[in-house]
């Protein structure tokens, strides 16, 4: 009796399971082709983007059903996607928070958010230089390209060299163009 009822319990489980494969055909249409739908991009993980609209609803899982926990207000604000599953993207803000976006609410154009204190943007990657503008915290602005500890932005028509450190939006060393 103890092996039927674990046999059926393996049976009601396969069922189960494949019921819930069969319930996201997104997924299967991507396993079929042999695509990993928890890498549907193909592209590095984690990464960081942009939000591409006004408003973006942070779900709790990756589909249009989950229940909603966040809502981000603010277009082109700076974002890392730390998971990906089919066309749903988790990502994490500068203050931690986390939630799944739909692909189409993210843009891969790169931006920064000004963090910490009033940051000084210079005319050229040298501290020495001549300062462009000042950058409060929580001001976003686009990323043009890095060298070393320094990176090309441009903040409210501000174009000018800060110090990577003195933002949000890009990975210790990494190389931006």
């Amino acid at each position: 009796m103890p092996v039927r009822r674990s046999v059926l319990a393996s049976l009601a489980l396969i069922l189960g399971f494949g019921a819930g494969l069969f319930a996201d055909g997104g997924s299967i249409a991507m396993a079929a082709e042999g695509k990993d739908p928890t890498h549907a991009s193909g592209l590095p993980i984690p990464r960081f983007v942009t939000v591409r609209v006004g408003e973006v609803n942070l779900r709790s899982g990756p589909n249009g059903s989950y229940p909603i926990e966040w809502v981000f207000k603010r277009k082109d604000m700076p974002v890392e996607i730390i998971q990906e599953f089919d066309t749903w993207r988790r990502i994490r803000d500068w203050e931690g928070a986390e939630g799944w976006v739909h692909q189409s609410a993210l843009s891969g154009r790169r931006g920064v958010l000004i963090v910490g204190q009033t940051r000084a943007i210079y005319d050229s990657p040298r501290g020495d230089s001549g300062v462009v503008a000042r950058a409060e915290p929580g001001v976003i602005g686009s990323l043009k390209k890095c060298r070393d500890e320094w990176c090309e932005v441009d903040v409210k028509g501000y174009r000018g060299w800060m110090k990577r450190a003195d933002f949000w939006g890009t990975y210790p060393g990494e190389k931006i163009d």
